[in-house]
């Protein structure tokens, strides 16, 4: 009996799946940011969408072929390593401040009011995909290099597997934070998130500065 063999139209579909959902659930900057919006019920579809708009950018570059051009390019490497560690630096000096201020934590979760306008969500949402340079390994290189096994329809097909996940990750991450409140009604709870949330973001810039200084 011949072997059972997945037909190329799925296969490459599965594949960049599963990919990009073992890259996207790590914790992360970007992760971290969205979980806070969800708690707080602050514009969950503008942070979700805005972030899935830009995954699509980036996967659709790397599996393009760009992603190549771009490792080549030691002035693109340089200019969003240090705007992304300045932004990282940022968001995670101020995520550690919000921990250890007093009456900062614990926001009343039963109020829809939000305090962050929506171009401010739009454009944060947007600075920690692409202002952050681990999104351009996990994406043009890990993604883009991983689809270049496959045809150039193939490559499309791989690409929306990629596009689902992330997009499926946003949304659930985004609305499904919801069924975490009784727990974030506690300030110690926020100040925990607070904290990890600024040491992951001080420790990913920390790591991404000597790596730029070296290049120098």
């Amino acid at each position: 009996m011949p072997a059972m063999t997945i037909t190329p139209t799925i296969s490459p579909f599965i594949q960049g799946f599963l990919l990009c959902a073992s890259i996207i659930i790590a914790v992360g900057p970007q992760n971290l940011f969205i979980l806070r919006q969800g708690l707080r019920r602050q514009h969950l579809f503008a942070t979700a969408m805005f972030s899935t708009l830009a995954d699509v950018v980036l996967i659709f570059l790397a599996v393009g072929g760009l992603s190549a051009i771009i490792a080549t390019s030691s002035t693109f490497k340089m200019g969003i390593t240090v705007v992304g560690v300045l932004f990282l630096a940022y968001y995670g000096g101020c995520a550690l401040l919000r921990a250890f201020r007093n009456g900062s934590a614990a926001p009343d979760l039963s109020s829809h009011k939000t305090t962050a306008g929506i171009g401010a969500t739009i454009v944060a949402a947007l600075g920690f995909a692409f202002l952050n340079p681990a999104a351009y390994v996990d994406t043009l290189m890990i993604i883009g290099s991983s689809s270049l096994s496959f045809s150039a329809s193939e490559r499309l097909i791989f690409g929306v597997g990629a596009v689902t996940a992330s997009t499926s990750w946003f949304f659930i991450l985004s609305y499904g934070a919801s069924n975490l409140t009784a727990i974030f009604r506690s300030p110690i709870a926020w100040r925990v998130l607070d904290v990890v949330s600024g040491v992951v973001m001080l420790a990913i810039a920390s790591t991404l500065l000597p790596a730029f200084l070296r290049t120098l």
